[in-house]
């Protein structure tokens, strides 16, 4: 049992960290999901998240609520997805384009209304444990804390906050819609074959708008989760490349929600046990500098990008701009 005991002592606190780094993977990769599935390619996710994570720090601190901040972020994300839309299916633009110049968008905003506000260096101002998502104590329903299922269930399962209770339940939300609604069958036929379904008489821009919305919902919570619940503030480029592990993530988990998760986890667990190893020296090798493992996540992005997650296709009509026939 001492085995046992030592092994839980070591696995579930970084188990428990994994989970928590992978919500904003989670949350943005099913916002990637929705807006490709649609047809519409958003590189941008980086930046509505950090636009998200700027506007719900903001909110938060300036009406002293982290459901302000909530709702602060996912307005800021949803104008800057309406933005991407309009580009991308009113006007038919180059949607890698677009994608990009809200990134840039973002990245520039941020840090300069960030300085005339608060005057920190592009930062806002510290939250207060009232003003942010903190985590929920589940209890001990009945277990015996000292034992090795009471640590999995303290350091694992209980103790987080409801915005990561909300990402895994945007999970299985998200594949009941997309995959057992008319409307989810209607948005996904939309990103293979959109003629169909404008013969059918179904609105192909009106549908994409929709999916374009709720990414930007889903990359709110993202850019909410940082600078609300995981830190007390928004500090500049916060987001750190996260928008664009989640579009990897998207890829390696071929464009389904449930994959989603397990890839989001993975990235997450990789991330938690980079901060661990960090500083401990390694038999035979000795200590390894921090910058090594926190290239772990990207390394291993290139890696399965290179090819070795199997075949990928995206949806058909993914990227490209529908013109009605005349």
């Amino acid at each position: 049992m001492s085995d046992l005991a030592s092994i839980v002592d070591l696995v579930a606190p970084v188990a428990g960290s994994g989970i928590r780094l992978s919500v904003p993977l989670l949350f943005a990769c099913l916002a990637g999901l929705w807006s490709e599935r649609s047809g519409v390619v958003d590189i941008g996710l980086e930046g509505k998240m950090l636009a998200a994570a700027f506007a719900a720090g903001a909110g938060a601190a300036a009406f002293h609520s982290p459901w302000a901040g909530l709702l602060a972020g996912i307005v800021v994300s949803v104008a800057l997805a309406l933005v991407h839309g309009f580009a991308a299916i009113t006007q038919r633009g180059n949607q890698i384009v677009s994608g990009v110049a809200v990134n840039f968008l973002a990245a520039g905003l941020t840090v300069l209304l960030g300085q005339v506000w608060y005057g920190q260096g592009g930062r806002t101002p510290q939250l207060a444990n009232s003003e942010r998502f903190l985590g929920v104590d589940l209890g001990t329903l009945g277990i015996d804390p000292s034992s090795a299922l009471g640590q999995i269930w303290s350091d694992v399962v209980s103790g987080h906050n409801v915005l990561t209770w909300c990402a895994f339940l945007a999970v299985p939300i998200t594949w009941a819609v997309l995959w057992r609604t008319r409307f989810g069958l209607r948005l996904r036929a939309v990103g293979d074959n959109p003629q169909a379904v404008d013969t059918a008489g179904v609105s192909v821009a009106g549908l994409r708008y929709r999916a374009v919305i709720v990414c930007g919902v889903l990359a709110g919570f993202a850019g909410t989760y940082l600078a609300v619940a995981q830190s007390a503030g928004f500090v500049r480029d916060m987001t750190a490349g996260k928008g664009f592990i989640a579009l990897a993530a998207l890829v390696f988990a071929k464009w389904k929600p449930l994959n989603a998760l397990g890839a989001c986890l993975l990235f997450g667990m990789l991330d938690a046990v980079a901060i661990r190893l960090q500083g401990t020296p390694l038999p035979g090798i000795g200590t390894v500098p921090v910058q090594v493992f926190q290239a772990l996540p990207y390394a291993l992005t290139v890696v399965l990008l290179a090819g070795f997650i199997g075949r990928s296709i995206p949806p058909k009509a993914s990227g490209i701009p529908y013109t009605k026939d005349r």
